[in-house]
Order: structure tokens, then C-alpha cells, then sequence
């Protein structure tokens, strides 16, 4: 068993009036939120992809299928608690991520630390160990005409001890 495994994951939704926003488990004040089947949370959709990629165990669709009337408009926090079992049994746990948002308005300046926080949380991480940044996309669509969020997150994982 290698000592380490990377994950990578990223997501991306359209932008719609009156659904709340919902980035790293935290509710962003916005007038638009995510189209999606559970709360459109893309951060943690791309979390819950990265830590299933590092371990070979298929991806968020594969867990939790939009078809399924179980998951609808479910919260993301919900699923990441499904999934983080699963990466324990595989004798992983995260080390560390490093996080991206690209989301031209709101502005994420006022909540990257409760979103760091909340993530530092979620996985049983020290703060120092969870990155979180916000990016615009300089006006270029889908993101930078405010038509759609995304997210990417890389992992390290480390054999549980």
C-alpha cells in the first residue's frame, strides 16, 4: 500500500435565482445559487471527488446518482459524511487540500475563513492543512458573465495510523 495517494476534483453548475448558494458547507448571501438535484454545493462536490479518486472508488455520480429522489436538494455536508467512511476503510485519511472557487459575484473574501474552518472541521484537519481560494474568471464565460460557479480541489491522503 503506497504511503501517500493525490485526488483531484472539480465541478461546476449553472447559476439560478432563488436557490441558496452553498460553498464549503457555508450559505453564501446571493441573490443565485446552483442549479443542481442536491444543494449545488461545488466545493464539496469537488472534495467528495477527490478523496473517491484517490482511493479508485468512482465518483460523486457513481455514489450519489441525480436519477436518485433520495439526494434531492440534500445537503453536500450529508454526502461528505457518506463518503469519508469509505476512505477510511480503504486505511486513508486526508492530509491536506487545496482549494479553488471561481465565482465572479458574490465576492468570497468575507467567507473564505469560515469556509476554511468548516472544511478543517468536516475532515478532522488542523486549519494550517486546508487551503481555500477565490477566483474570478476576468468576465470570460460560462463563470466570469455570472452564469455558472466552479470549483477544483487537490488532496493528499496519508495512511491512517
Amino acid at each position: 500500500m503506497p504511503p501517500y495517494r493525490i485526488g483531484q476534483g472539480y465541478d461546476i453548475h449553472r447559476l439560478i435565482p432563488g436557490k441558496p448558494m452553498m460553498i464549503g458547507g457555508i450559505q453564501i448571501d446571493s441573490p443565485v445559487g446552483s442549479e443542481a438535484h442536491s444543494d449545488g454545493d461545488v466545493l464539496l462536490h469537488s472534495l467528495i471527488d477527490a478523496l473517491l479518486g484517490a482511493c479508485g472508488l468512482g465518483d460523486i455520480g457513481d455514489h450519489f446518482p441525480p436519477t436518485d429522489e433520495r439526494y434531492k436538494n440534500i445537503s453536500s455536508t450529508v454526502l461528505l459524511q457518506h463518503v469519508l467512511p469509505l476512505i477510511e476503510q480503504t486505511g486513508y485519511r486526508p492530509g491536506n487540500i487545496d482549494a479553488t472557487i471561481f465565482l465572479e459575484k458574490p465576492k468570497l473574501g468575507p467567507y473564505k475563513q469560515q469556509i476554511r474552518e468548516n472544511l478543517a472541521t468536516l475532515l478532522t484537519l488542523p486549519l494550517d492543512c486546508v487551503s481555500v481560494k477565490a477566483k474570478t474568471a476576468e468576465k470570460f464565460p460560462p463563470v466570469g458573465t455570472q452564469e455558472a460557479i466552479a470549483a477544483s480541489v487537490t488532496l493528499l491522503l496519508h495512511q491512517a495510523s
